[in-house]
């Protein structure tokens, strides 16, 4: 095993505990705080933030994707090699489940400490705005196909050099802001993974579709990029 093969795996659990940290941790901390609140908009950018931030840093490193889904569409487009996805996967799935072990210690740090939801996705009595599951899978699957679309072309070769960081992470921020009240937003199965484990029971039960649509939705956007707006030299 190269040495910088675990670079790579490190930069990606790293990024992924960032992402579940600061993403999920504004939503379960500081979202409903008394007098702060941040509502919606301050958790859809706070992902956005994640994002970007990690990316620019760790990017260099491992290519930046925190997210298995966005590692399987890379692969699905031709940018990424899929012997490479195991480590990636593992790696970034641990990420957000030691993040949301952090996050569920910091949480429960004082006396009537109530969790909720746990920033969990889910659908039908579980999703934010009572969408059901068809509801559910529809938005998952076109936010990450979009959500891919715009990585693929923010990174390509003829892109503005230095900004594919802030494009993705103001994506993930508008995709925050649109599906919140659909699923809480996945579009990442790692991060949806990592609360599910320390939320409610329900979330474990509900956690296929988080897996099954981000992936689907991940290998839409690939295909749609390669076929209709990739160049050669991509």
């Amino acid at each position: 095993m190269e040495h910088s093969t675990y670079k790579k795996w490190s930069a990606e659990f790293i990024g992924t505990f960032w992402l579940t940290l600061g993403g999920c941790g504004s939503a379960v901390l500081a979202a409903a705080f008394p007098g702060v609140g941040i509502g919606l908009l301050g958790v859809s950018l706070a992902f956005g933030l994640t994002v970007v931030t990690g990316a620019y840093a760790l990017g260099p490193i491992s290519g930046g994707h925190f997210n298995p889904a966005v590692s399987i569409g890379l692969a699905a487009a031709g940018r990424f090699k899929a012997g490479q996805l195991p480590g990636y996967i593992v790696s970034q799935v641990l990420g957000a489940i030691a993040a949301a072990g952090v996050l569920y210690l910091i949480a429960t740090g004082k006396p009537g400490a109530d969790i909720g939801g746990f920033a969990t996705n889910g659908y039908g009595e579980h999703s934010p705005g009572k969408y059901g599951m068809t509801a559910a899978l529809i938005s998952e699957v076109v936010m990450t196909a979009v959500f891919l679309i715009v990585i693929l072309g923010a990174t390509a070769k003829r892109a503005a050099a230095g900004f594919a960081g802030m494009a993705i992470g103001l994506c993930l921020t508008l995709i925050h802001l649109v599906s919140i009240p659909v699923t809480n937003t996945s579009v990442n199965p790692a991060r949806s993974t990592g609360p599910a484990l320390f939320g409610p029971s329900y979330a474990v039960s509900e956690l296929w579709l988080f897996w099954v649509a981000p992936i689907v939705g991940a290998i839409i956007g690939a295909v749609i990029y390669r076929a209709l707006l990739s160049n050669n030299d991509d």
